[in-house]
């Protein structure tokens, strides 16, 4: 494929790098399967414990050199790494389509964040701001000021392949500090691919090798890069399982994490909804990335007076959506991942059947033309009761569960009842439910929402959610002070030395 050639992405690349140069790695092979078709597009070989420490090295050293360099001046690096992905959106986003399976929409949207996250960086590179504060000391002054953390290690997840390693490492670049990034094992190229665009902005401008770093591989290396003390700060994106992992082995050795894990996010649709906006937000929230989304729609609560209305209204927008290969813009959904997320899809609605759930649209694997990689499924919509156990999990699939409720308490109550705490919405035209669910009442996620879906977070505002989705923040508003190190300075300019408090100290005659 064409774009495959323009991004430079091979049949074998060693898929391990400190910026512009690669480093043949001495582990496994990683094979990259495309979802769409089966197609083996190319693979990676893992970075084993020796290629890890070059690495790590590289990353130091440049981190003595890169945090010394004027945050604007890191800031102008980051608008031209947005200018290249510019140049580059179209051929990155058929590569996140066809390597993760996202539809094409989807797929230039995920590249269209990146380009964003660039843009709000470069403003940011001139207000890392500080605070100043009165002392209670004559002729003393105190201010607060933040500096680069050191090496910053990023675990991203398959599911957008390159937007989240995007929203970590433009704002680690412009508060001054290296990245080292470790995508999943199950989409390597795009990472590849996207090494080599900022290693051509990079190179042309002198920043020293080491500030972009890439390792590929499985749980091995993020348990490496989990227990490095050299990394300061750990940003990980996943799996509930995987981050609590991870957080122990971090926290043991007093580091710190950004955490973005599970999601089970719910739209609360009231008897005071415009159901044709409702319809639009929950279907796409539902379907969009075939379900697999940490923000995708997993359950609708819906005032009983429009229960049947709308249930009616979603079988017969199931009914429209088509299902096929992504790089095909007019299909709405793609395939999962791999076999491995059909059969937990399978699994999910055999435990909903098992527990009572009545599904409105049937679930099934497709077959025939076109969907021979064994990947696609029918997206489906279930009938279930809140206290179903499978309705507590997430399950990484168009899978959607529908229940009644009564009262606005209610079904505030049922969405939070939940172990995660990542996206939420409410379909209503009612002020006053409206900022009930926004008050300290309502939604407990990080994020809540009025009149749009579950999905499809801007960048302005920071991304995270509560409980098990791990509490990290992400992306916009201040969430770059994560990336940094506080500092308080105290300077007397006087030519007294009077002690805080007003304690009195003397050495005698002196």
């Amino acid at each position: 494929m064409q774009f495959l050639h323009e991004l430079g992405i091979e049949k074998l690349q060693s898929g391990n790098s400190t910026g512009s140069v690669f480093i043949p790695g001495k582990g496994r092979e990683l094979i990259s399967s495309s979802p769409v078709d089966g197609t083996v597009i190319g693979s990676v070989t893992e970075a084993d414990e020796s290629t890890y420490e070059t690495i790590i090295a590289q990353a130091q050293s440049a981190f003595l050199q890169w945090r010394n360099w004027p945050a604007p001046r890191r800031g102008e690096i980051v608008r031209q790494i947005g200018d290249a992905l510019r140049a580059h959106k179209d051929q990155l986003g058929r590569l996140v389509s066809y390597e993760m399976g996202k539809s094409l929409q989807e797929g230039w949207g995920e590249v269209q964040e990146m380009i964003d996250i660039c843009d709000f960086a470069v403003g940011l590179s001139r207000q890392l701001y500080g605070l100043t504060m009165h002392s209670e000391r004559p002729t003393h002054r105190m201010y607060e000021q933040w500096h680069p953390l050191g090496i910053v290690g990023i675990i991203s997840a398959f599911n957008f392949p390159v937007a989240v390693w995007s929203w970590n490492s433009a704002l680690a670049w412009v508060c001054g500090n290296v990245t080292i990034w470790k995508p999943s094992e199950k989409t390597p190229l795009c990472s590849v691919a996207v090494q080599k665009i900022v290693a051509t902005v990079f190179e042309k401008n002198g920043v020293p090798e080491g500030v972009n770093c890439l390792v590929q591989g499985g749980r091995e290396v993020g348990e490496r890069i989990s227990h490095d003390t050299r990394i300061p700060l750990v940003s990980a994106t996943g799996s509930t399982r995987m981050g609590k992992e991870l957080a122990a082995a971090v926290g043991a050795r007093l580091g710190k994490t950004i955490l973005e894990l599970g999601g089970n996010n719910a739209v609360i649709i009231s008897q005071h909804a415009d159901l044709s906006m409702a319809l639009i937000g929950c279907v796409f929230g539902a379907v969009g990335t075939a379900g697999q989304r940490c923000t995708s729609t997993r359950r609708l609560i819906i005032h009983e007076s429009v229960y049947e209305q709308f249930k009616n209204k979603l079988i017969s927008a199931y009914q429209q959506i088509k299902i096929g290969d992504p790089l095909d813009a007019a299909n709405h959904v793609g395939p999962l991942i791999d076999r491995q997320a059909v059969e937990q899809y399978l699994s999910a609605i055999e435990q909903c059947k098992a527990s009572g759930g009545k599904f409105i649209v049937e679930g099934k694997v497709l077959e025939g033309t076109g969907y021979e990689s064994g990947c696609y499924v029918q997206p489906c919509v279930a009938e279930v009761t809140p206290d179903m156990p499978i309705v507590q999990h997430e399950t990484f699939a168009p899978i959607l569960y529908i229940m009644k409720y009564r009262e606005l308490e209610e079904a505030i109550a049922i969405q939070n009842a939940v172990p995660q705490g990542l996206s939420s919405a409410i379909i209503t035209l009612h002020l006053r439910e409206a900022e009930t669910f926004l008050g300290v009442n309502g939604s407990d996620c990080g994020i809540a929402n009025v009149n749009i879906g579950t999905s499809g977070a801007e960048i302005g505002g920071a991304f995270g959610g509560e409980k098990e989705t791990g509490g990290g923040r992400e992306s916009g508003s201040d969430s770059w002070k994560a990336y940094m190190r506080r500092q308080t300075n105290t300077i007397n300019w006087g030519s007294q030395l009077p002690l805080a408090q007003g304690i009195q100290f003397s050495l005698g005659d002196e």
